[in-house]
């Protein structure tokens, strides 16, 4: 069966439930998405969403790390943590066999973290180390630079790591107040899916999520892409210079027009060896090893970024190139031969995007999440295939914002 919405009554509060009974494997899989919780909300100290998720990843306060991981790994369960930009996601898989205990075990850890300064020291660590090395990751560095030239004094412009000295400052009392406000019941969606019948998802979900409090539900912020071009070069001991570029890119998350963007950004520059990026600085020129532009429409920010390695001595030409290449894409289009060929690549490789359950539920998640009807994946095809090349252009050429590019830049 196909993945269906429903609902499910907790504490007075209508929980939406996306669901798909799938009984080919003796699985269940569960995700608890908590909406508006992501790095978007680290607005007081950087990289905070991200450290408590960590904190859950190590377990209940009774049990500690070392003993709930073993609990499960004798069950062959799976539960954990993660942030989005948006999003905090608890997810968790375990065989149809030991869906109870699955079920018992995320409840645990939702009323009893590890929250002990042992838990604490263990995730600055870790956090701190990484961070450590990723200063000398000259793509994460260029990356980030990039966002702060595009989202200026912004929670999107901090790394959603944080920073060394950010991260240091995180107390125990930081984290239970993230955990206390955003895993509420009232900014919950479930996605689930498996060897499961509707009634036992909703009874199990009901279980779990009655160990949160209420809470309440905020409007997510959204943040306009500087398009006021600027650039930035940064100066490292580096054989290679990391050329990041970005700009606004004006659309709605709910967009009908949606599918015409993500044509667009194929030819432009998320279509290997055949997008204009790779044929005009890798193929012809000989500038990169690879070159990509990709468009993210969310309900938080909308932008395209992109990104390649050159020569240190061939970046001003490369720059030029990128440059280049947006400009004549905007004003001038696409030609017939692209439209065709990239039809055939998006229609052609759709079975593969919904081939696993987790896929299929991933789908339905993003067209619930953003707003569309269930089967608007399905209408966005079919949207793709009757997509003529005069509407295509005209749309591209309405984007002229990509045109104010900024641009950060790692170099010698």
């Amino acid at each position: 069966m196909a993945a269906q919405i429903d609902y499910i009554e907790v504490k007075g509060i209508k929980v939406p439930i996306i669901f798909e009974k799938d009984t080919r494997l003796p699985l269940v899989n569960t995700q608890i998405v908590f909406t508006n919780s992501g790095s978007i909300t680290d607005t007081k100290i950087a990289g905070l969403a991200k450290f408590s998720s960590k904190i859950l990843n190590e377990g209940t306060k009774k049990l500690g790390s070392n003993g709930f991981s073993e609990e499960l790994e004798s069950r062959a369960i799976h539960i954990s943590a993660s942030v989005g930009r948006e999003t905090f996601v608890l997810e968790a898989s375990a065989l149809k066999d030991e869906f109870a205990n699955m079920v018992k075990f995320m409840s645990s850890l939702l009323k009893d973290p590890n929250y002990t300064q042992e838990a604490l020291s263990k995730v600055k660590t870790m956090t701190i180390g990484t961070l450590s090395r990723k200063e000398n990751d000259y793509d994460y560095v260029a990356s980030n630079e990039l966002k702060r030239l595009l989202f200026p004094n912004t929670p999107l412009a901090q790394p959603t790591l944080g920073t060394v000295q950010s991260v240091t400052s995180i107390t125990l009392d930081d984290v239970k107040g993230f955990i206390k406000e955003h895993l509420v019941i009232s900014r919950a969606i479930v996605v689930m899916g498996g060897d499961v019948t509707r009634e036992e998802a909703k009874k199990s979900i009901a279980k779990i999520l009655s160990t949160l409090p209420k809470g309440k539900s905020e409007p997510l912020p959204h943040f306009r892409a500087s398009d006021k071009p600027k650039e930035s070069i940064l100066k490292r001991e580096t054989e290679q210079a990391y050329i990041y570029f970005g700009s606004p890119y004006n659309m709605a998350v709910n967009d009908e027009e949606y599918y015409k963007a993500r044509v667009a950004i194929f030819i432009l520059g998320t279509g290997g060896f055949g997008s204009r990026l790779m044929e005009e600085i890798r193929v012809k020129k000989g500038l990169a090893y690879s070159a990509y532009a990709r468009v993210h429409v969310n309900k938080s920010a909308s932008y395209l970024d992109g990104y390649l390695q050159t020569k240190l001595d061939s970046m001003d030409e490369a720059k030029e190139s990128v440059v280049n290449v947006i400009a004549k894409f905007v004003h001038k289009g696409v030609t017939k031969e692209e439209l065709e060929q990239t039809k055939k690549f998006l229609l052609g490789s759709e079975p593969l995007r919904v081939e696993t359950l987790s896929q299929r539920l991933q789908r339905t998640f993003m067209d619930y999440y953003r707003g569309f009807p269930l089967n608007h994946s399905k209408t966005e095809l079919q949207k793709i295939k009757k997509l003529k090349l005069k509407d295509l252009n005209d749309f591209i050429k309405k984007h002229t914002e990509i045109l104010e590019q900024s641009f950060a830049i790692v170099t010698k």
